[in-house]
């Protein structure tokens, strides 16, 4: 299109961008080249920084020579290196759209040749770098913020902190998030955030805690990061707390099904099961016709389900499809192992099969393991044995194990010596110095007065160097004054 024309009658910006938009749809390489031969010859590439910006970008997403590196730095070094704009822009694109590699080449290019880095280019780096989970050149970004001066920027920090505390590197997030010296919520929800897939819930409840000190309000993230930090600690006073800031604090609750649901799965994880439904049976009211999510059933249920309130799980599950609501795969893992604890097989089976049936789920290694536990538990053990060969475990050595010994377990309590013997065999063949398949399998042995096996399978132990671990137990005892 454009070789046919002249580049300077051509030149409308709106018939360029639809062009190149074409252009990398298509991976129509050749005509990305025609064009940028034309705009250099014209002397037009360094008009517009948009336009420079727009055929960098094009050239990469059509480059399927994985040489994206090699373009990058050969068009890089046409721009003018005291404007960080295209820069800017292009690691902005290249952050948003996946391409986290170039993003950082880009920045590499800009520290190396030492075009301005700023806040705008430090956070996208620091995103892709995240994505990549690269620690190391996290810390690499990290020490250029602060040489340079912009670790004191909360948007930079805030980045950090993030970039830590996905990683996991909570006491470097922390560490980031006391340099900021003013800080905002976002930094304090990443660095929440952190302490939360860490398990560090006491170090989270004492972070909410410095926030009025800091100036600072707390939002909807603030207060679920709260709420699963008080489940984790089985912390009911707090909850409670946190429950009266949420009725206080948040005006739009029922838009935010997620700390609905976190607000259930506090009580019930603090024993309160009825506080749980009361509060599963507000959602919705004064709102017009209610609508409870499948994200709020299925927290319910695993109420009830934790509390070995197996019935109520089953009668729940039905309420739930009465209501038009469509059965996730986690509601499923719960309904069936409710079934599995009543001893109802039948009904069990016909949910397993309902979920891909009726609602064109894909069975999980976890629904398989729930369907062996619930014949395991009916004493159906050839089933469950036939059941557990025909599954496909793509590679799922820990599944594999878990239902073999599951088996074998069920193997013992009914008295099945051969059927016991041949699930251990099985699981040893996955792995085959898995000490507590040796364990369950002397435990057998020793529920049938086998000693002479039992020594024969101290001897393979042994030889093999495995030794079980000594257990222990842990309780936080409170000290009164």
């Amino acid at each position: 299109m454009f070789t046919q024309t002249k580049i300077h009658d051509a030149l409308n910006f709106h018939t360029i961008s639809q062009f190149l938009n074409h252009c990398s749809q298509t991976k129509n390489l050749r005509a990305v080249e025609e064009f940028y031969g034309h705009v250099l010859r014209a002397g037009l590439f360094f008009v517009s920084p948009n336009l420079q910006t727009d055929i960098v970008l094009t050239y990469t997403s059509c480059d399927n020579n994985n040489s994206s590196s090699k373009i990058l730095t050969r068009f890089f070094k046409c721009l003018n290196l005291r404007n960080s704009l295209p820069f800017n822009s292009i690691i902005s694109h290249f952050s948003q759209h996946g391409s986290d590699c170039n993003a950082l080449h880009t920045f590499s290019f800009m520290h190396y040749n030492s075009v301005h880095v700023d806040s705008y280019a430090l956070c996208s780096s620091i995103k892709s770098a995240s994505c990549l989970k690269h620690v190391g050149y996290g810390k690499i970004i990290h020490a250029h913020a602060q040489k340079s001066g912009w670790l004191a920027s909360v948007f930079v920090g805030s980045a950090l902190v993030d970039f830590y505390a996905k990683l996991l590197c909570v006491n470097d997030a922390a560490m980031v998030f006391d340099k900021i010296p003013v800080k905002n919520t976002v930094c304090v929800n990443a660095l929440m955030s952190g302490y939360a897939e860490a398990k560090l819930w006491r170090q989270g409840i004492e972070l909410v805690c410095r926030m009025p000190l800091l100036g600072l309000d707390v939002d909807n993230f603030t207060l679920s990061a709260a709420l699963r930090a008080c489940s984790g600690l089985c912390a009911l006073e707090l909850g409670k707390q946190v429950h009266a800031k949420v009725v206080r604090r948040i005006v739009d609750i029922g838009t935010d099904v997620f700390l609905q649901s976190l607000l259930i799965e506090m009580y019930g994880k603090c024993g309160l099961v009825d506080s749980a439904k009361k509060v599963f049976d507000m959602v919705g009211y004064g709102e017009g016709e209610r609508q409870r999510d499948i994200v709020l059933w299925t927290s319910i249920l695993g109420v009830y389900g934790r509390s070995g309130n197996y019935i109520k799980v089953i009668r729940l599950f039905k309420d739930m499809v009465m209501e038009g609501i469509r059965p996730d795969g986690v509601s499923f893992l719960t309904v069936i192992s409710a079934c599995a604890h009543t001893g109802q097989v039948d009904l069990g089976i016909e949910h397993f099969d309902s979920m891909t049936r009726d609602y064109g789920l894909v069975a999980s290694q976890e629904h398989y393991s729930c369907l062996v536990d619930l014949l395991c538990r009916a004493g159906e053990l050839e089933r469950a044995c036939k059941l557990i060969s025909e599954i496909p475990h793509r590679a799922n050595e820990g599944s594999a194990i878990s239902m073999w010994g599951a088996l074998l377990s069920a193997c013992n309590e009914c008295g099945n010596i051969n059927l016991g013997k041949l699930a251990a065999e099985r699981a040893l063949e996955v792995e085959p110095n898995n000490i507590g398949v040796y364990v369950l399998l002397s435990n057998m042995y020793a529920s049938n007065g086998m000693w002479g096996e039992i020594e024969q399978l101290r001897e393979i132990m042994k030889r093999r160097g495995l030794n079980k671990k000594i257990g222990c137990s842990l309780i936080d005892t409170a000290t009164s004054t």
